[in-house]
């Protein structure tokens, strides 16, 4: 018999788009697990100061699994890999046939499926005492880099440069997204090779 195991939830959604990256426009369901340390200040959903007061229940295993309808799940938060019930809930997620998506400030490490696309969002230059651990940068399907002021890509260049067979996502900051969106399509003139991830869930009015 399976263990039914519990982690905590931020928030559940069904039925959406993945919005953002490489899968941007494909049916997904998404999980939100609760809690992350890193304290982004555009964080959306809610983490800037940790948390406090933010949604969070625990859920099991199977009702997060019955609550499913995509071909496709993401996990996100917070920060999923702060759970060491992550790997186990991958699992149980791929044994209904479906595929699973992580999105990771990539700070934390465990050992994962091989099949799992992991999306990392790099933070170090906002929070210095959260670097991306070094199994991430090899682990790593896409990176997500979130654009504020343009700085990001120097802070990053060495390892971008490093790691140059992972495709590169160009975000612009939703919240400063007048500023943020045409700096970011300047930076493409500069950095054709890299892309960009408009946040299209947001432009939609979708989760």
């Amino acid at each position: 018999m399976t263990e039914n195991l519990t982690i905590p939830i931020h928030e559940t959604f069904q039925k959406t788009i993945q919005g953002e990256g490489y899968w941007a426009g494909t049916p997904v369901d998404f999980i939100r697990l609760a809690g992350c340390p890193v304290g982004c200040h555009y964080c959306d959903t809610g983490y800037a100061d940790g948390g406090v007061g933010l949604p969070r229940q625990l859920s099991t295993f199977d009702e997060l699994i019955n609550e499913l309808f995509s071909p496709r799940v993401v996990i996100s938060g917070g920060e999923p890999f702060i759970h060491k019930q992550l790997p186990t809930l991958v699992k149980r997620i791929e044994a209904t046939g479906r595929k699973v998506s992580i999105e990771t400030s990539g700070c934390y490490w465990q050992d994962i499926s091989s099949n799992i696309w992991i999306t990392l969002s790099p933070k170090q230059h906002i929070s210095p005492k959260y670097p991306v651990v070094p199994e991430m940068w090899k682990r790593a399907s896409e990176i997500k880099l979130v654009i504020e002021t343009g700085k990001e890509l120097e802070f990053y260049s060495k390892i971008l440069l490093a790691n140059n067979n992972i495709p590169v996502y160009l975000q612009p900051e939703w919240y400063s997204r007048n500023l943020t969106l045409p700096l970011v399509l300047e930076l493409l003139q500069e950095y054709p090779y890299y892309r960009l991830s408009v946040q299209l869930h947001k432009y939609l009015g979708l989760q």
